[in-house]
C-alpha cells in the first residue's frame, strides 16, 4: 500500500462501501463526504470501473440535435437537407446517423439529370439577365456624344486599329481595317465629323477564299452607304488545310479596308490629337 493510502487501513472494505454507495446512486462528492475520503486518487481507485449514475451526467447540448437528425434521416432526408434544417456540420450528422439505413434515392438517374439541367438553365438565364442589365445601364449612361467626344473616341479607335506612320516607313495616310460593323460605323461617323466626303474613300474587302466575297461586299457597301460597284477587287485569303477555321458562320463577312485619299494632313492631325490625349491623361509619350 502506498503512502497516500496508509490512513485507509482496510482498503477493500472501504472499496466495498464506496461501490455500494455508488450503486445506490450517490455522487462522488457524496461518497467522499460519507466515507471521509479526501484524496481524489484514492477515491478514483475506490470507484474504479463503476459508472456514474445518470442523474450526475451533465446534459449534452447536442443531444436534441442528434435525436432530431436521426428523425430526419429516418424520414429519408439527405445529409445536405439535414444540414440545412438543423444548421450543424455534415461530419456531426454522419456520426449521429451512420448506423441508420441509407434512404432510397428520391429520383432516378434520368430525373436527376433533368433536374440538374433545368437548374443549370435557370442559373445561366439569371446570369445572362444580369449581364445584359449591366450592359444596358452602361449603354444608357453614355447619352448623346458631343463633337469633341466623338473626335476623341475616333482618334483613340484609329490609333488602336488603323495603320500608323513609322520613322522607317512613311505612311501618313488614313487606312483602317476591321471586321466589326459597329467599329466601321463609328469610324465612318468620325470621318464625317472631319469633313471627309464618301468620294474620297476607297473600299476593299479582305475575306477567306471559301467565303462568299460578293455577299460580303454587298453587306459592307450597304453599311457604308455606297454602291458596291465602287469597291476595289476583294483580297482573298488562302486556306491553310492544317488550320481549323472558326469564322465560318453566316455572320462572317471578312474585314473591310477603308482608304482615305489625300489624307496626309488628316493623319498628322489625328496623330497630334492622340498625343494630346496621352498628355492630358498623364501618360508617357
Amino acid at each position: 500500500m502506498t503512502a497516500a493510502t496508509t490512513k485507509y487501513t482496510d482498503f477493500e472494505n472501504l472499496r466495498e462501501q464506496a461501490v455500494a454507495l455508488r450503486r445506490e446512486g450517490l455522487s462522488r462528492r457524496q461518497i467522499r463526504d460519507r466515507l471521509h475520503v479526501d484524496n481524489n486518487d484514492i477515491l478514483n481507485r475506490l470507484l474504479e470501473g463503476e459508472p456514474p449514475p445518470e442523474w450526475t451526467k451533465r446534459p449534452n447540448a447536442k443531444d436534441a440535435l442528434r435525436d432530431r437528425a436521426r428523425e430526419l434521416r429516418l424520414q429519408g432526408m439527405t445529409y445536405d437537407q439535414i444540414q440545412v434544417e438543423l444548421g450543424c456540420s455534415k461530419s456531426s450528422i454522419s456520426l449521429w446517423v451512420r448506423d441508420l439505413p441509407k434512404p432510397e434515392p428520391r429520383y432516378t438517374e434520368e430525373e436527376r439529370r433533368i433536374r440538374m439541367n433545368a437548374g443549370l438553365a435557370r442559373l445561366r438565364s439569371a446570369q445572362e439577365e444580369e449581364r445584359q442589365e449591366t450592359k444596358r445601364l452602361a449603354r444608357e449612361s453614355v447619352g448623346a456624344l458631343t463633337d469633341r467626344e466623338l473626335l476623341v473616341a475616333g482618334v483613340a479607335l484609329y490609333w488602336a486599329e488603323g495603320a500608323k506612320d513609322k520613322t522607317y516607313s512613311r505612311r501618313e495616310r488614313l487606312q483602317f481595317i476591321n471586321s466589326d460593323p459597329n467599329v466601321i460605323t463609328l469610324y465612318l461617323r468620325w470621318l464625317d465629323l472631319l469633313g471627309v466626303a464618301r468620294d474620297r474613300l476607297h473600299f476593299r474587302v479582305s475575306i477567306h477564299e471559301s467565303a462568299d466575297a460578293a455577299e460580303a461586299q454587298q453587306f459592307w457597301a450597304e453599311l457604308a452607304g455606297v454602291d458596291s460597284s465602287t469597291f476595289q477587287r476583294a483580297t482573298l485569303k488562302r486556306h491553310n488545310p492544317r488550320t481549323v477555321r472558326k469564322n465560318t458562320t453566316e455572320a462572317y463577312r471578312g474585314c473591310l479596308i477603308i482608304y482615305v485619299t489625300r489624307s496626309a494632313e488628316l493623319y498628322r492631325r489625328m496623330e497630334g490629337t492622340w498625343y494630346g490625349i496621352v498628355e492630358a491623361a498623364g501618360a508617357q509619350d
